[in-house]
């Protein structure tokens, strides 16, 4: 055993997903040396801002704005190709610092064809998907009947292998409304792929594991939240891929030991986008005050996001299964200038209250704990210099959670950061 090897640190969404992972992810990656991406599509949008300037990130890892790091989009990811390369676009010299595994999915345009169709079908029933295609890709890979990132390398192969796809399910497309593409059309777009992003497929398992035998500093970057976790979230109201920290080492090819320090991330209150229960979910002026001084609006969708209040008892159930360390507070200054501060301590269900998320949450109504509120945290950098009654809503939190919160983000910027040292 190499006695140089290092372990993986690890950042995770804890709520509904769009918890400021990005901001956190680049915070961190300004120390690392590698930054990888395991789990989900560009259904997933991370926010950051440096310097004034807002970069919108959905596939390529968050560590991209470091320019000596090396970032690595993991098997676990589905890619979408087109989407992919208009990111790539933002960015200069990409090359020997981008990599993508061969091992990875290609979603591609049909997917997302299916995914609108299907929600189209299902009407009042619909999930609330982005209809981006994840689900419908995942399905593909989870059937055996997916294509992977490697196969790019013989766009003629691929695209028969697509055609035949068709074929076989010739009256499951034909009911949906979803066309096969012309072949010389569907060649024409493989061949596009192939050109812009053949530099940069590689076998990412093994460079990863290069870089943990060398002792290099690696962060891995989660997608949604763990929520919306295929297993452990409000299923059928989830993403399609597992989003907890476990999904790090079947998206990257790792194992439990290569992982270190787990760093989840959540929002002073609650978001969602899309449908499902969200127990602490606020209907009047609170939540509306919540989207609009939280800017709450979707990264990818432009979806105005549900908002509430901060939920304890989901937060404790997440905490535990993805094994967190420490807790990043997000966007702690959207709670300036509220009266009163309301945090979800427990459900009533079916008369009962209870400390734990049940099998369903749809029937769950919150049980709420209120906190005096405060004037400003906003760009706050010392936790002495915050508020006395931010303060103890902080520290009451991590009583309820149990884990600590050793990061406090109090404005989009960089610099807006306070970092707790224990």
């Amino acid at each position: 055993m190499n006695s140089k090897r290092n372990r993986a640190d690890l950042i995770v969404g804890l709520q509904w997903g769009d918890e400021g992972k990005g901001k956190i992810v680049d915070h961190m990656a300004q120390t690392h040396d590698v930054v990888c991406r395991f789990a989900g599509g560009h259904n997933a949008g991370h926010t950051i801002v440096v310097d004034d300037k807002t970069y919108a990130l959905h596939l390529i890892p968050s560590g991209v704005l470091n320019p000596k790091a090396i970032n690595i989009v993991g098997n676990g990811v589905v890619l979408s190709p087109a989407d992919f390369i208009k990111e790539m676009n933002q960015f200069d010299k990409l090359e020997e610092r981008l990599f993508i595994s061969d091992k990875a999915h290609l979603l591609l345009p049909y997917h997302a064809s299916i995914d609108q169709a299907r929600e189209r079908m299902k009407g009042d029933r619909a999930i609330g998907t982005t209809g981006k295609g994840i689900g419908p890709a995942y399905g593909d890979k989870i059937a055996r009947v997916g294509h992977r990132v490697g196969e790019l390398h013989h766009p003629e192969k691929l695209m028969l292998k697509i055609r035949h796809h068709f074929e076989e399910n010739r009256a499951i497309f034909e009911a949906m409304g979803v066309e096969m593409p012309e072949e010389s059309v569907l060649l024409e777009e493989l061949l596009g792929y192939q050109k812009a992003l053949e530099p940069y497929i590689v076998d990412t398992t093994l460079l990863v594991w290069k870089a943990l035998d060398e002792g290099q500093k690696i962060l891995l970057e989660g997608a949604q939240g763990t929520m919306l976790d295929i297993d452990h979230g409000t299923y059928p109201f989830v993403t399609s891929s597992t989003t907890v920290s476990a999904g790090a080492c079947s998206g990257l090819g790792i194992n439990p030991k290569d992982i270190g320090q787990v760093t989840g991330i959540a929002k002073a209150y609650c978001t969602r986008v899309g449908n499902g229960p969200f127990p602490s979910e606020d209907f009047g002026d609170d939540g509306k005050r919540l989207r609009k001084n939280g800017h709450e609006f979707g990264t990818t969708t432009g979806r105005p996001r549900r908002c509430g209040w901060f939920d304890a008892v989901a937060m404790r159930h997440a905490v535990r299964i993805n094994g967190v360390d420490q807790v990043a507070l997000m966007k702690l200054d959207v709670l300036d200038g509220f009266d009163e501060v309301k945090v979800c301590v427990g459900y009533e269900v079916d008369g009962q209250a209870i400390d734990y998320v049940p099998y369903d949450l749809e029937d769950a109504t919150p049980i709420y704990q209120s906190f005096p509120g405060w004037d400003k945290s906003e760009g706050v950098r010392d936790f002495e210099e915050l508020p006395a009654t931010a303060k103890s809503y902080i520290q009451s939190l991590e009583k309820m959670i149990g884990a600590k919160i050793g990061i406090i983000s109090t404005s989009p910027q960089r610099e807006d950061t306070i970092v707790r040292r224990s």
